[in-house]
């Protein structure tokens, strides 16, 4: 079995809270600990939004507003995401977002040919196929659905890249199933599979390399503390720097599963210890 170089996604999603200097914090972060890719998430507001939450009051930490404003109160938009296009530039790392509806596919056809579905829209046929249309690589992730909600998404949309994933946030080890991807591997030959961590630690998700994942995706964070959904499920700095040290070092320790060949170290050895 051959190894290619695992792609690690530092997912900054929301976690920048609406400030494009968390934002460009997070990307240095990614591309110092040495990432493939940052991904952020992509929505209009509109849109995504269910009709009887929109007016709905919530507390935030830039004071109460309706559920709709806090929406675009964390979501950029043209400005802001040119300037997060130079500064991965500028930072030698790439960038892509997860899409969730068509208005969405359409704006990051300016920036990217990479784009994902969420575990929430593979459902979506609508939707899927038309980002289909409009990227050159396309991933989605299979938590929160059905066997057959995940064969009727890939085979509707035809997606390059299948991530496995837990959509419990944080997700229990226990509850992992990372055998899935062998059969997520065995049942799509053709396609790259990938696995997108929730879980608390990093073994887990490093483990998912020697099983087959080629991407591997976490959520990053500053600090878990900070306020957004997501950022108690996402890899403080330190934990992202183990993380990516974790999956090189066991990349370059899994070698060929072909016949045994003695190895330039053990010759010593066996020189010394065999008659």
């Amino acid at each position: 079995m051959t190894f290619m170089k695992t792609k690690i996604i530092a997912e900054i999603g929301i976690n920048h809270n609406g400030s494009l200097t968390l934002a460009k914090k997070l990307v240095d972060l990614a591309a110092v600990a040495g990432c493939d890719y940052v991904k952020f998430q992509k929505r209009n507001p509109d849109v995504c939004v269910p009709e009887d939450q929109k007016m709905k009051m919530r507390e935030t930490p830039w004071g109460t507003m309706t559920y709709l404003d806090y929406k675009y109160r964390i979501e950029f938009g043209e400005q802001e995401y040119d300037e997060i296009s130079k500064h991965c530039e500028n930072r030698g790392i790439k960038w892509f977002a997860s899409v969730w509806d068509e208005d969405s596919v359409d704006f990051m056809v300016n920036y990217t040919d990479v784009m994902k579905i969420p575990s929430a829209l593979i459902t979506d046929t609508k939707l899927c196929e038309y980002t289909r249309k409009h990227c050159k690589t396309m991933l989605v992730s299979t938590g929160m659905s059905t066997e057959e909600e995940v064969e009727q998404c890939i085979r509707g949309c035809n997606p390059d890249v299948i991530f496995h994933t837990n959509s419990t946030y944080p997700s229990p080890v226990s509850e992992l199933n990372l055998n899935y991807i062998h059969r997520l591997k065995s049942h799509y030959p053709d396609k790259e599979v990938g696995y997108s961590g929730h879980e608390y630690g990093l073994v887990t998700s490093i483990a998912t390399v020697a099983m087959g994942a080629s991407w591997i995706e976490r959520h990053v964070t500053l600090d878990r503390t900070l306020w957004g959904s997501d950022q108690s499920a996402s890899v403080e700095p330190s934990g992202l720097l183990k993380l990516v040290k974790g999956i090189r070092e066991l990349e370059s320790s899994l070698g060929t599963d072909g016949p045994r060949v003695l190895l330039a170290g053990e010759t010593k050895k066996r020189k010394s210890l065999r008659k």
